[in-house]
């Protein structure tokens, strides 16, 4: 029995000598960014609660932004390493800083509208020409105002025959809600409260204008180059949250509603469902299937919109897809067994 007992802690010491070698293992820091209150965004609140971010050694800093446009022009001093944002100022990125895009957050052209206060709405149902000459209120070089350029097109107007007017998505739905502007380019959650709280109506969604509007999943090239293991750690607990959230959709929404709160941004239950049912996201597999192939389904999306930005005069130097979209850190998750099964796990 001595013995026995003898040999059951030796085990024990030994199993947990493993455990402590590996807590006294320092995190490694990755810098993340992103917009709080966007449906893709849950992936990083939800791990960073988890803490899936330590089960793949890494320690997040994370800095956020209201938009792209300063999301990118941050990207110009380095002050953050990966992260995510929309396909609109991932292209823009790409053009003046390198970034790279290396996933797809979620699918958001339902979720992307030209919306129009609800005393309206009648009217430009009925007859979408009458548009024409009003001001649209949109954040300029997003994928809100991608959407509203292909619902004008839909309509057979152009973004010269409106008056575009650049402004943050708050100040878009507080001029609205004040009566000062009819028509707003919204994304979600910002269309939710637009519908649910000052009566307004959803008059066209990109998808609506047979416009594909994915989010990006992005990386400076430069810290991509010298911290693929990084980069490839980053989107295995990105995917690692996907795999939960398609398992545990009510679990999420509750999430999705408190983390939205948490941001400043207070959704229904019922807004938090229409996020998760209009928004495809895509776990590991489907990621390396849409960025297969020359090209690949994600260079066909983004050609759509480098194509939309350089109509607008957007862009001094236009980049191919091929040049900055790249599935080659997703395929690193692939190829790691360690981390595969982790991308692939949907456990707590």
């Amino acid at each position: 029995m001595i013995k026995r007992l003898i040999a059951v802690l030796a085990v024990a010491a030994i199993f947990g000598n493993v455990y402590a070698a590996r807590a006294a293992t320092p995190l490694r820091p990755i810098n993340i960014s992103y917009q709080p209150t966007n449906y893709w965004a849950l992936p990083f609140v939800l791990a960073t609660k988890k803490g899936w971010w330590q089960k793949v050694g890494l320690q997040p800093k994370f800095s956020t932004f209201p938009a792209g446009a300063p999301q990118v022009a941050a990207a110009a001093s380095g002050s953050w390493d990966v992260g995510g944002m929309g396909s609109v100022p991932a292209v823009l990125g790409a053009a003046r800083y390198g970034i790279l895009t290396i996933g797809i957050t979620n699918d958001e052209s339902a979720t992307n509208a030209l919306m129009v206060n609800g005393s309206k709405a009648a009217e430009y149902e009925k007859n979408p020409q009458a548009m024409k000459g009003q001001r649209i209120l949109l954040t300029a070089n997003s994928t809100g105002e991608y959407a509203v350029v292909a619902c004008l097109k839909k309509y057979g107007l152009t973004e010269s025959d409106v008056t575009p007017v650049d402004m943050g998505q708050a100040q878009i739905l507080s001029a609205l809600s004040g009566g000062s502007a009819n028509l707003g380019a919204l994304w979600a959650p910002n269309t939710y409260t637009f519908e649910e709280k000052l009566h307004g109506k959803l008059l066209c969604s990109g998808r609506d204008a047979g416009a594909m509007i994915p989010g990006s999943l992005v990386a400076r090239a430069a810290y991509a180059k010298e911290h693929p293991d990084m980069v490839a750690r980053f989107l295995a607990v990105y995917e690692h949250s996907i795999r939960w959230e398609k398992a545990h959709p009510a679990e999420a929404q509750k999430e999705l509603v408190e983390a939205d709160k948490e941001g400043g941004t207070e959704i229904s239950p019922a807004s938090a469902k229409a996020e998760m049912d209009l928004r495809p996201i895509y776990d590991l597999s489907q990621q390396l299937k849409i960025m297969s192939g020359s090209p690949s389904s994600v260079d066909r999306w983004f050609a759509g919109i480098i194509a939309f930005m350089k109509g607008k005069g957007s862009l001094q130097t236009v980049p191919k897809p091929q040049e900055f979209i790249t599935a080659k850190y997703m395929k690193m998750v692939q190829d790691d067994p360690k981390l595969r099964a982790f991308a692939n796990s949907s456990s707590d």
